[in-house]
């Protein structure tokens, strides 16, 4: 059987990253761009002004790549700057997608850098097109700017029209000759939050960007909430009516990096919480695990949490290479099998003969997991006991994670018992919904009147009406699926 070698998480959502009144605003994004790279590695992108003119530099690839010559930072002039590292929702993977986006409108040039995802995009697209709108990408986030454009009155009345014509998750980053906007969706869905550098107000998709330029965390951007900053000067505009915050639960559990503060919580310690939460729900693991295995990096801190809990050794039994780029083996089958050793290798002194406890976040797929287990399986351990530090994912995320359709979801389709045989493990648990909502303080669990999360993946529960979605339809057998592993 051919492999088919799809990484259960083969990209991450989007960052943006701007700066208002810094002479030094290129390069500040360009750091910040660093530290939020986990959130995209498909393209970066760096626009500035210095309030005359736009300067921009785009390309394919991670910022290291992109701005890998330093001299071309010093020619994007200016003390306003935007930037943006993308991995592909809608739309391929190419260089007119690459963000921030600019236009010339009859106001006045404007760019544009985009997290998230529209569930109207073709609706609109068809609607825009039929009125004379020529669109240059496959981007949703070009919708935006037609809307801009062919809306009337001053940016924010544009603004506005435009918010109020979209449907999905979104946290954008828009700059004129004169002003920094920022903007999140009225459910909060996609992460922003608003940072002071000196004299300079600083917008994020996470803590950890503001961080890295030593820039102060002063708050989330509220659900809704458009920030304008022009000069020195900060103003709040809330122009839709009052909704419920509902923040992407899948941003503690594995995409924000651990030292960020989201949502007033540290990643790193609602993780370990998970963790622990993990450990009460399989209160008889202590009694047959050896050691505690993460699959690294975003098992890390649950698979500590449970350790503690259950009072067994921690110990890092798979080692990942962090300079993988992407997979180049393609040549044939006998070689394409090896290639999950580009990423992780077996620590083989922490794993021979143990009973182990194999912490993930979580399984979407299953096709990383599958070849994990095989390599730990030829180490000599052994059982694997995988435990999962997230729920189920039984639905995909139409709000800008690129998860698999419905129907590449494992957990859609079979029961635990039936992913237990498909992975190859001795047993597998994963957290229940109600577990995760008690790591972050709710005693009670998720309260199904009011979830606190945009937890879709689990719950089916989408807060944002899916315009352009359809469902697929399911794969019968996983008797196919095990089939293809051998």
């Amino acid at each position: 059987m051919e492999y088919f070698f799809l990484d259960k998480k083969p990209k991450e959502e989007c960052g943006i990253f701007g700066i208002s009144n810094d002479i030094n605003a290129a390069n500040l994004t360009a750091l910040g761009l660093h530290a939020l790279q986990h959130r995209g590695q498909d393209s970066t992108g760096i626009v500035t002004t210095d309030k005359s003119n736009f300067f921009a530099h785009r390309g394919m690839g991670q910022v290291s790549e992109v701005f890998s010559n330093p001299s071309l930072l010093d020619t994007l002039k200016g003390t306003m700057s935007i930037g943006h590292n993308r991995y592909g929702t809608t739309g391929e993977s190419a260089l007119k997608n690459v963000q921030p986006l600019f236009s010339e409108l009859n106001i006045g040039g404007i760019a544009i850098a985009h997290n998230g995802n529209l569930t109207n995009t073709h609706k609109l697209k068809e609607k825009l097109i039929q009125t004379g709108s020529i669109f240059q990408s496959t981007s949703d986030t070009e919708v935006i700017l037609h809307l801009l454009s062919t809306a009337s009155g001053n940016l924010l009345e544009r603004l506005t029209y435009a918010l109020n014509s979209i449907n999905g998750a979104y946290s954008l980053l828009l700059m004129t000759k004169d002003k920094l906007i920022g903007v999140r969706d009225p459910f909060g869905i996609r992460p922003l939050v608003l940072g002071k550098y000196k004299d300079s107000f600083v917008l994020s998709s996470e803590s950890c960007g503001l961080d890295i330029i030593g820039a102060e965390l002063i708050r989330d951007i509220e659900p809704g909430e458009i920030i304008v900053i022009k000069d020195k000067k900060i103003e709040s505009i809330k122009p839709f009516k009052k909704t419920q915050l509902r923040p992407c639960l899948f941003e503690y559990i594995y995409f924000s990096r651990p030292d960020s503060i989201f949502e007033g919580r540290n990643v790193y310690d609602v993780r370990k919480k998970i963790g622990r939460q993990l450990a009460n729900e399989n209160k008889s693991d202590k009694n047959k695990i050896d050691v505690v295995i993460p699959i690294p990096d975003s098992g890390n801190a649950s698979a500590l949490g449970y350790s503690e809990k259950i009072n067994k050794p921690f110990e890092f039994g798979i080692i990942r290479n962090h300079y993988t780029g992407r997979t180049f083996i393609q040549e044939s089958n006998s070689i394409r099998h090896l290639s999950v050793k580009l990423k992780h290798n077996p620590n083989i002194s922490s794993l021979k003969n143990k009973n182990i406890a194999l912490i993930d976040d979580s399984i979407v797929r299953g096709t990383t997991s599958i070849k994990i287990v095989e390599m730990l399986r030829n180490c000599g351990v052994k059982k694997i006991h995988m435990r999962i530090a997230s729920p189920p994912v039984k639905f995909p995320c139409y709000y800008g994670i690129d998860t698999p359709t419905k129907e590449e979801l494992l957990a859609s389709k079979f029961s635990i018992k039936d992913i237990q045989k498909y992975i190859g493990v001795d047993s597998l648990n994963f957290i229940s919904l109600d577990g995760v909502y008690k790591a972050l303080g709710h005693n009670n669990g998720r309260d199904k009147n009011r979830p606190e999360f945009t937890d879709h993946y689990f719950s089916g529960d989408y807060p944002v009406e899916l315009v352009d979605q359809k469902s697929g339809s399911f794969p019968s057998q996983l008797s196919l699926l095990i089939e293809a592993k051998k």
